[in-house]
């Protein structure tokens, strides 16, 4: 070393050392290494999550959650805090059943996606009337074990179907015991969320739900119709097809009265902030056979309320009356038709004058009028009584509309149709008694559309635009329409027989309003003779 030149000691220096270059490039491969490790360790990862998913039973695959959390706790990762609300399907040791259990069963079945869940149940489930009566419904129901998730006001809340018990709990019973120690499993449902959001579960979310289910099983049931015999109700079975889809009016006054409805169904606090009853009335007016009595039928198909079907003739007393009003119960439609024939169409000046012409009838005992035996009294007595027992029952019958009765009930609508406006009194006219007042006029274009939709499902057709000019010109009603309708099968027939049945009452028209004006010529020539 000491002999060698200064030019190839300084050359030496300057290299590089063959162990560093070497170190160099296993630190390169070690690495390289590791990141195909780590991407074979993930796909590994995938593909057994996927297999646990398929493979593993429910309860290792919770226990499996459970653990990853409690790891995750122990370093420090843990998630938000979580509440959890059980809602049991029966309660008081199994002696009673939790109608928010079949609640929440009923709503979740309209939030179950078949196609994301690998089990599913099918339920059966009997809904009861207070009138006795009951109905089926069907339920697709969430697996124990299995759950879904809703989202409600931006906020997540996840559904766990439960299911616990079941099996011996000892030893069986000696002689005579039976299988005293065997109990049934329990179901439960588990509704999980966020700690931040207990208030919105509690106070907004739950009611929600139990409204909706409310609302899915008014959908399901079979609704009735009940009239009035003396002081008592008895109800049939009504299976009215009339919808909002189907009866014949014009597009506007559709909607202004469904968008009435449904505002009325969602102001329940609204009403209670205010200190009103609850209640909704709508008066149906217009010439006979313009549709109201099914605009009645198809609002109790769109709120799913029974109807009450009122017949004043079979009321002696207001006692009775409010016997029968107050027995309604909620949810429910009452329904007066033709009220301009069941009290005396005069105005109450007029009844006072009638009144008191009557008093001067010989032997006429008004205080006598109540009673139902006043069967040998004179005629003119007893129309006296009628017409006092006609002026009790109105005065009930508003007590009860606008008085201190109508509070006896809530969410209930009333439903006056008649077809004489104007010989109503006016007192039944006045908002709070008839809020809605809704004229049934005669056939037009867009009701004439809807009612040919309905019976051939044609929307044009080459005799539409002689059938909309005819209607322009003629006054007729959805029902003389839907006759001539009725007549054929064949949507070219029953349209011909229309148009015909059009131009005649065109002529009819066109003849009255002919002699109309030549009795005016002659009257005129009589007045100046």
């Amino acid at each position: 070393m000491d002999h060698l030149p200064l030019a190839a000691a300084a050359a030496a220096a300057s290299a590089p050392a063959p162990a560093a270059g070497a170190q160099h490039g296993r630190v390169l491969d070690a690495y390289k290494k590791a990141l195909a490790t780590a991407a074979s360790v993930a796909a590994y990862a995938v593909l057994a999550r996927s297999m646990a998913r398929e493979l593993l039973p429910d309860e290792l695959r919770a226990a499996a959650r459970w653990g990853a959390a409690f790891v995750r706790a122990r370093l420090g990762a843990s998630e938000k805090e979580r509440h959890t609300v059980v809602i049991r399907r029966q309660l008081d040791g199994g002696y009673s059943e939790n109608q928010l259990f079949e609640a929440a069963r009923a709503y979740l079945a309209t939030k179950i996606d078949p196609r994301a869940l690998r089990r599913l149940s099918l339920a059966r489930s009997r809904c009861k009337e207070a009138d006795g009566s009951s109905s089926w419904t069907t339920l697709l129901c969430l697996e124990p074990g299995d759950s879904t998730t809703d989202v409600f006001d931006g906020v997540e809340f996840r559904w766990t179907s439960m299911e616990t018990g079941g099996g011996d709990d000892g030893k069986r019973g000696g002689k005579g015991g039976g299988d005293r120690g065997h109990r049934a499993p329990r179901e439960s449902l588990e509704l999980s969320f966020d700690a931040e959001h207990t208030d919105t579960a509690l106070e907004r979310y739950v009611p929600f739900v139990m409204a909706t289910a409310e609302q899915l099983q008014r959908r399901e049931r079979v609704l009735r119709i009940f009239m009035n015999e003396v002081r008592s109700w008895h109800g049939f079975n009504h299976h009215h097809p009339a919808t909002f889809d189907t009866i014949a009016m014009e597009p506007d006054l559709k909607k202004s009265i469904v968008d009435d409805l449904d505002r009325f169904l969602k102001r329940k606090e609204y009403y209670r902030r205010i200190g009103k009853a609850w209640k909704r009335g709508y008066l149906l007016h217009g010439p006979p056979g313009t549709g109201k009595s099914s605009l009645v039928a198809a609002m109790a198909n769109y709120l799913r309320f029974n109807l009450y079907d009122l017949d004043l003739s079979e009321v002696r007393v207001n006692a009775a009356l409010q016997r029968l009003l107050i027995s309604m119960p909620n949810k429910s439609i009452l329904v007066i038709e033709d009220i301009d024939c069941c009290f005396d169409a005069n105005p109450r000046e007029a009844h006072k004058i009638t009144t008191a012409a009557l008093d001067q009838a010989e032997d006429f005992d008004f205080s006598s009028s109540d009673s139902d035996d006043a069967v040998g009294a004179p005629p003119r007595a007893r129309r006296a009584g009628d017409l006092q027992q006609q002026k009790l029952t109105l005065s009930g019958l508003l007590n009860f509309i606008d008085g201190l009765w109508s509070t006896s009930g809530e969410e209930r609508v009333i439903v006056f149709t008649t077809n004489y406006k104007e010989r109503l009194d006016p007192a039944l006219l006045r908002p709070g008694r008839m809020d809605m007042h809704v004229y049934m006029g005669y056939c037009g274009w867009e009701a004439f559309k809807t009612l040919a939709h309905n019976y051939f499902l044609v929307g044009d057709h080459p005799l539409f635009p002689e059938i909309r000019q005819l209607l322009a010109g003629v006054e007729v009603t959805p029902a003389e329409v839907s006759e001539m309708l009725l007549r054929s099968e064949d949507a070219n027939a029953a349209l011909r027989g229309l148009v015909e049945f059009l131009r005649e009452r065109t002529r009819r028209r066109a003849r009255q309003e002919a002699a109309i004006d030549d009795n005016q010529v002659v009257a005129e020539k009589g007045n100046a003779a």
